[in-house]
């Protein structure tokens, strides 16, 4: 199986590099459209500010690439946040993949939040064999809210999307690289889609 990591300069590539690696495969990193489309599972991550990460998706002509990718597509963390229509963080235009805007927690809260949360009514072949309120690892300031797409939710001061999906793409607020056993899980959920 051929697992591509979009590397385009915004992304915590390594430790998804490594916990995939945990899981028994291998996975290139690589901003190379051919490459792109032709593997099996793409893995679109990443960490930042949405604005500087979509400029350097649109300067690499990235955007156009993947919302039209046909193979299983898991956005992680400011990777799903793209893959929305916008979000609040720097007036950012997304790929419009999922129909959600992204929005900022208010002040009611700590932001970011950083730790582990409980994700609830999970709803996706993503999450077999994950129980209702398994904790997972966030580190966000800005969350999708809930929406016909979403496949599992966290609180926060607001319920929100922990994950989402429309058709083959999917995305997760939430660091499953970083999760423990149960993101160790719901990355093979994902690679054996």
């Amino acid at each position: 199986m051929k697992i591509v990591i979009i590397n385009y300069g915004a992304g915590n590539i390594q430790s998804i590099k490594f916990a995939i690696k945990r899981l028994g495969y291998d996975a290139i990193l690589s901003n190379d459209v051919a490459e792109i489309q032709n593997a099996d599972k793409v893995i679109f991550p990443g960490v930042g500010e949405a604005s500087s990460a979509m400029r350097k998706l649109r300067d690499s002509g990235l955007d156009k690439i993947i919302p039209n990718l046909k193979q299983p597509v898991l956005g992680i963390c400011l990777g799903m946040q793209l893959m929305c229509r916008s979000s609040e963080e720097g007036n950012t235009a997304g790929l419009g993949i999922f129909d959600v805007d992204v929005v900022k927690f208010d002040a009611s809260v700590k932001v970011p939040q950083i730790g582990w949360n409980q994700i609830t009514n999970l709803k996706s072949p993503l999450f077999t064999g994950i129980k209702e309120k398994e904790h997972i690892y966030l580190v966000h300031s800005f969350y999708a809210p809930l929406c016909t797409e979403t496949i599992a939710e966290c609180s926060y001061g607001v319920d929100y999307s922990a994950a989402l999906q429309k058709d083959n793409f999917y995305g997760t607020q939430f660091h499953p690289e970083k999760s423990s056993d149960v993101g160790e899980k719901i990355l093979d959920n994902f690679l054996n889609m």
